[in-house]
């Protein structure tokens, strides 16, 4: 492999309009464990492993580009979110994070529930065995045929969206006769420190029934009155990617006010409140998210200070992490190709993957972490935007980061933190091959979700 050096961008990030980084860090091959899964660290020889393996064994025998998911890591996360909220909650796995046969396995032995969002997630969580009744079914415009495949299953619960979906569930259950279990979602009004497109419970946007105009409480009386329809709960989501619990309180402020006018109109009180998820991950250095039981803590005293307020008993509490238990535990790994130094600006290093199976950096300017990982370096930093072989301008995996200077093509770098979203979202532009999720534990690596081929490609074109 070679090791000769290119002339390098800029030394530093100041010299920049934009970027995360203003300064590069003092040794580039230190591993920030905040960003990386729990069994990641570099052996003897410089090369980074995962669960006892070798990236540089790792990409000979899977390929590059690749997801790489730390099994124990995500397992200890799943147990750590149960015991954090204990026997007197639900913990709901975001399925939309990442879902597959594989995953759906883990959560069940966990003794985690799964929150799954379309026929596709629901066919896939039955299919690996995840009991019906520890299922959740979400998503703001559900089918017709889906919603009769989850009251058919037998879901544990429907979120309902809309005035319209709320007739539809109800009807389905009658003529199947049985009773569907169903929360409300509702949008309260608060707006999440996060990105537009992941902030979820502003009024203006598609998710949910606006608490403003009194059309969640009227979304309560039409599904009391309806026979197909047991109504449990109220459901709120507030965004994703978010560090501070102060949206929560707002938010559960004003669920716990509606379920107190409940029982003022209707004499009942509604025995489920569901919170959501959206809590945070690193993705950089300057991410600082919090660890379960602060949560769980945060949110219980929440909840029972506003019952308590409005002198309800204190309902079970659900929570929907994904993006928390699956996005630390998985990195993708690159191969370097061509690397280009822009005079006075940074250096461009093209990998062979890109927004195909990482469209996050375009799509909400999210910010990651990278490294070389097939070895050391001695060399002095260099400003780095990593960048994808993709006919698009905005391909950029990650936007301003420093690797060593003497970077070359053949080299193996990782992005850290990928494990949600990246392969959901994954896409086959310029008719890319979307990569592999590789599961590594105890050194042992197994595909749970293989890689794509052009034969797979062209079965799907009848043309």
């Amino acid at each position: 492999m070679s090791r000769s050096a290119h002339p390098a961008g800029p030394r530093h990030a100041d010299v920049l309009p934009e970027g995360h980084y203003t300064a590069p860090p003092t040794d580039l091959n230190v591993l920030d464990e905040k960003v990386w899964a729990r069994t990641v660290g570099r052996n003897d020889d410089g090369v980074v492993t995962v669960g006892g393996m070798e990236v540089t064994r790792l990409a000979e025998e899977f390929g590059t580009p690749a997801y790489f998911l730390d099994e124990a890591d995500f397992r200890a996360r799943c147990r750590a979110w149960a015991d954090a909220f204990g026997k007197d909650a639900d913990v709901f796995y975001a399925g939309k994070a990442f879902l597959s046969r594989a995953v759906v396995r883990w959560l069940k032995e966990e003794g985690l529930n799964l929150d799954v969002c379309s026929g596709g997630e629901l066919t896939t969580a039955l299919d690996a065995g995840m009991p019906a009744d520890r299922i959740a079914f979400h998503g703001n415009n559900k089918s017709q045929e889906e919603i009769d495949r989850a009251v058919e299953a037998g879901v544990g619960r429907i979120v309902v969206d809309s005035f319209q979906e709320i007739v539809r569930v109800a009807h389905t259950a009658q003529r199947l006769g049985t009773r569907q279990r169903v929360q409300i979602r509702v949008t309260v009004g608060v707006e999440a420190h996060t990105h537009e497109f992941i902030a979820t419970a502003h009024e203006d946007q598609k998710f949910g029934i606006p608490l403003a105009g009194g059309q969640a409480a009227e979304a309560v009386r039409r599904a009391l009155r309806l026979d197909g329809i047991e109504l449990i709960g109220i459901h709120s989501h507030i965004g994703s990617q978010i560090f501070d619990t102060s949206g929560f309180e707002v938010a559960a402020h004003r669920v716990v006010r509606l379920l107190a006018e409940i029982r003022d109109e209707h004499g009942i009180e509604l025995p489920e409140i569901d919170l959501g998820g959206g809590l945070g991950i690193a993705y950089t250095s300057d991410d600082d998210p919090r660890e379960p039981h602060d949560i769980a803590k945060a949110l219980n005293e929440i909840v029972t200070r506003e019952c308590e307020a409005a002198r309800l008993r204190t309902p079970r509490i659900s929570v929907e992490p994904g993006r928390a238990i699956v996005g630390p535990t998985a990195f993708t790994l690159y191969e370097v190709g061509t690397i280009k130094p822009l005079e006075g600006l940074r250096t461009y290093v093209s990998v062979d993957g890109g927004m195909s199976d990482n469209i996050r950096t375009a799509l909400y300017d999210a910010e990651y972490s990278v490294a070389l990982v097939s070895r050391t370096s001695t060399a002095g930093p260099m400003l780095a935007r990593v960048v994808g072989k993709h006919c698009e301008s905005g391909d950029i995996v990650v936007k301003d980061a420093f690797l060593p200077a003497d970077l070359a093509p053949g080299d193996l770098i990782a992005v850290p933190a990928t494990g949600a979203y990246c392969r959901s979202m994954a896409s086959n532009y310029n008719h890319a091959l979307r990569p592999p999720v590789v599961a590594v534990t105890d050194g042992e690596a197994r595909v749970i979700v293989r890689r794509e081929t052009e034969e797979d490609l062209l079965r799907l074109d009848v043309g």
